[in-house]
């Protein structure tokens, strides 16, 4: 498996060639996705974040859409963990998994791709599949100009939830 910083890509390989490709969201400024060489340790289908999430308050409205475990949660309020379904690991608290995908690198380190890839990526790869991430995370008006493969002309593939219209904007430190 490979995945390209610069490209915002994952590609799955079979004797040099790539089988599966998916446009991915990998980490931000200040939570940036490792280069290096490294292999699957494990995979978890149902998996939730126990670091980053969401706070609500007690009626259930978020308050806090980007929460750390270790914010303080209003009274009756509480913390719902981020779930990071079909997770595969390769680097510490780092992996692959199915999540949001804004069109730049949105993520705490972890590298998001649409659902449908990334069921497809975890039913192709075992523990121990090596991984290599390598190029640059793209910064500022990178958001304005990648555009994913999947998405000129229509992306066939997507699905309405990752959809970029419905985006949030990049922040403010990525203008």
């Amino acid at each position: 498996m490979e995945i390209d910083l610069q490209e915002q890509m994952a590609y799955l390989l079979q004797n040099g060639r790539p089988v599966l490709v998916s446009p991915i969201s990998s980490g931000r400024y200040g939570h940036l996705t490792r280069n290096g060489s490294f292999k699957i340790l494990e995979k978890e289908r149902t998996h939730y974040s126990s670091m980053y999430g969401k706070i609500v308050d007690a009626r259930g409205n978020t308050i806090v859409p980007d929460a750390d475990a270790d914010m303080p949660v209003p009274r009756g309020g509480k913390f719902i963990p981020a779930p990071m379904h079909y997770f595969m690991r390769f680097s510490g608290a780092d992996g692959m998994h199915a999540g949001y995908l804004p069109g730049y690198p949105a993520s705490h380190g972890c590298v998001r791709m649409p659902e449908q890839h990334a069921i497809a990526f975890f039913n192709s790869v075992s523990v121990g599949t090596p991984v290599t991430v390598l190029g640059r995370t793209p910064t500022r008006s990178y958001a304005r100009q990648w555009q994913s493969p999947f998405m000129r002309g229509g992306n066939r593939f997507a699905d309405p939830r990752f959809d970029p219209r419905f985006a949030p904007p990049p922040p403010p430190w990525w203008r």
